[in-house]
């Protein structure tokens, strides 16, 4: 009777901690990302189905595969404690750095750009994750107490800190990642209370650079790229060259357009499965083209409701935070995800230039992914010490 008693009050113990443990995680964030995950499964299988040569049919494979590892890299930091992550901050930061630095030497090269690292047995976007790295960086900086927030020295060092995978980044080329750092940045400077002078000054600044640089465009000495000149125009005026620079950003708009309310069904879309839109780029960049097309405005807004349910569990992880380490690191993560979502969906529909910034989760991609979901998992981490001292 003794021993059973003891079985008794063991598997009431291991329930218990079971049952504390589930009810301490943020159910709201990983609902949200598991129904990203499986939306974006479900078109990448559907898009390599309508295409259907065998590395299409293989996407999703390769997709499943990457949320696999990024399951594994959620549930490792989800149930670390995230405060001793901070000291490595800066390592990764380093880490991430030499990543790209490595691209220009041994970086595989697509459609005329440097961008990945060919690892044999997968391809890694050394931009993606510097992302997460800065996060951690400027987190682990602002929350330091040997530095004040509104010193020289310290804006000194997060400025350098931005500016130096910024540059490494825009050299790929690839200054759509790179302009996401700036946000990011942005977000967790906001929520360190600097001071609004200093916002003031930066706004100022990048004025008077956007307005030299534009002037250095038209009548000096070119610094972009002809493809990244080529963008802006079509986005401009994409009617000018319907069937040039201009087609994949008409035919994305007439793919969203064509949906109508309730769109035309799920793999029914006709703008990819008949080669309108560019099928080489269907299940990533212009996923929600094909997505608004076969689902209409009804799945096209529910899939922007579910971004802004996970980017407010952020931004509640931001405010329940225990310290400034994980408020930092919950709102530069909503402003990486806000900042892909909103240029990608914005890309789409014709209200911003089309760049490669993938649609978080959604998107085929496997280096967002393995990223995002880290991200995702320090955040949980963060929600879990919530009530620590």
């Amino acid at each position: 009777m003794r021993v059973i008693g003891k079985i008794h009050r063991s598997e009431g113990f291991f329930s218990g901690r079971l049952m504390s443990v589930l009810g301490n995680l943020d159910w709201v964030q990983i609902i949200s990302i598991l129904a990203l995950l499986s939306i974006g499964e479900l078109f990448i299988w559907s898009i390599g189905r309508q295409v259907g040569t065998p590395l299409a049919l293989g996407f999703y494979v390769k997709q499943l595969q990457w949320c696999a590892v990024g399951i594994v890299c959620y549930l490792i930091f989800a149930f670390s404690d995230y405060r001793k992550f901070e000291i490595l901050s800066f390592a990764a930061y380093i880490g991430a750095i030499i990543l790209l630095l490595a691209v220009p030497l041994a970086g595989v090269e697509v459609y005329g750009a440097k961008r990945w690292l060919n690892l044999h047995y997968m391809r890694l976007q050394p931009s993606e994750v510097a992302k997460m790295a800065l996060i951690m960086a400027l987190s682990a900086l602002f929350a330091n107490r040997l530095f004040s927030i509104n010193s020289f020295k310290c804006i000194f060092l997060a400025t350098a800190t931005v500016v130096l995978p910024f540059l490494l980044i825009v050299t790929q080329p690839d200054l759509g990642s790179a302009l996401i750092l700036l946000p990011i940045a942005g977000a967790i400077a906001f929520v360190s209370k600097l001071n609004w002078k200093y916002f003031a000054f930066g706004a100022l600044a990048l004025l008077l650079f956007c307005g030299a640089f534009t002037l250095n465009e038209l009548y000096g000495r070119p610094l972009l790229r002809s493809y990244h000149r080529a963008r802006i125009s079509v986005f401009l005026n994409p009617e000018a060259d319907p069937l040039g620079k201009g087609y994949n950003a008409l035919q994305s708009k007439l793919a969203v357009g064509s949906g109508g309310l309730f769109g035309k069904g799920f793999g029914e879309g006709e703008q990819n499965s008949l080669g309108f839109l560019p099928q080489s780029v269907s299940n990533n960049d212009f996923i929600f083209s094909v997505i608004a097309e076969e689902t209409g405005f009804a799945g096209a807004v529910t899939l922007i409701i579910i971004y802004m349910v996970l980017i407010y569990s952020m931004l509640r992880c931001a405010a329940v935070a225990s310290d400034e380490y994980g408020k930092y690191l919950a709102a530069g993560t909503a402003a990486l995800f806000f900042s892909h979502a909103f240029v990608n969906i914005g890309m789409n529909i014709g209200l911003l230039p089309i760049t490669g910034l993938p649609l978080p989760f959604v998107s085929y991609g496997g280096t967002f992914v393995m990223v995002g979901m880290s991200c995702c998992g320090l955040l949980q981490s963060v929600y879990r010490f919530r009530n620590a001292e």
